[in-house]
């Protein structure tokens, strides 16, 4: 199972199945959902679905699809695996809640929607505080807790640990269901910060300005109450043994993932890791 949000999750995921197939099951963020034109976006979900069907251009048609049979009373886990099925997606995603929740980040402009500050914004305004609005009514869906209960890996993808994996570990229950999974199963954490520096995306910035450190050791921290094990790059070797001072298991490759290969490569290391 891999948890995961965005880019560099669903690059992850795409090596995962690969190798493993049905076998892979990847929990969402639906957090960075937004509504436009009256139809529901589902910015991080529709990224995994889409790598790992192997296309990138049916937007359009996915959210009008989609908010039409939301209307008609399904729930967004069933409409989600409908979507993945008619694409040929070997493996499931499963949305992390089908309760509506929404990122919001404090700003000196104010509170901005994620959407609004991500795209709009570019990113720009430095962010104080992150809250992710209705997570409080949220609950992991029965196929979340199932997947977890039945577990054979948890692997937390190297995403944006603020708004990507929190908002997954947020929602109310999930922590829990992540513990007991954990007692049978590894929970391996994948940091998406290298030399310092995100690959994409603010991360990097964002860590620094909510007062993590900005390194692979300060995602380390973040998931040392949850994770038994940690990936970070080879540039940040020298990092190894402080995440281990957290009493975390540590693997040092390469994980910059820039084609298909690398992304079966680095999925095989990880899968690897986790079971030694």
């Amino acid at each position: 199972m891999l948890l995961a949000g965005g880019v560099g999750g669903a690059k992850l995921a795409f090596g995962l199945q690969a190798l493993i197939g049905t076998g892979l099951t990847v929990i969402v963020n639906t957090a960075d959902d937004l509504e436009r034109h009256g139809l529901l976006v589902e910015p991080d979900h529709d990224t995994v679905m889409y790598t790992l069907a192997g296309i990138a251009d049916r937007d359009l048609a996915t959210h009008i699809v989609r908010t039409a049979r939301l209307r008609g009373g399904a729930r967004l886990t069933d409409v989600d695996l409908t979507l993945q099925g008619s694409l040929g997606v070997t493996s499931r995603i499963l949305p992390m809640t089908d309760e509506q929740v929404r990122t919001e980040v404090l700003t000196d402009e104010g509170w901005l929607e994620f959407q609004e500050y991500f795209v709009q914004r570019r990113q720009q305004p430095t962010v104080l505080e992150v809250r992710f609005r209705g997570i409080e009514a949220a609950r992991p869906t029965s196929e979340v807790l199932d997947s977890l209960a039945n577990a054979e890996a948890v692997i937390i993808g190297p995403s944006n640990p603020i708004v990507s994996v929190g908002p997954i570990l947020a929602v109310p229950g999930l922590r829990e269901a992540l513990g007991g999974a954990r007692r049978g199963a590894p929970v391996v954490a994948v940091s998406g910060i290298v030399g310092g520096r995100a690959l994409r995306g603010p991360a990097d910035r964002m860590l620094a300005s909510l007062g993590h450190d900005s390194s692979a050791l300060g995602v380390a921290r973040i998931y040392a109450p949850l994770i038994d094990a940690f990936v970070l790059d080879s540039a940040d070797v020298a990092l190894g043994p402080d995440v281990e001072a957290l009493g975390i298991r540590t693997l040092a490759t390469d994980t910059i993932m820039t084609d298909d290969a690398s992304r079966e490569r680095l999925a095989h290391a990880v899968l690897e890791f986790a079971s030694s």
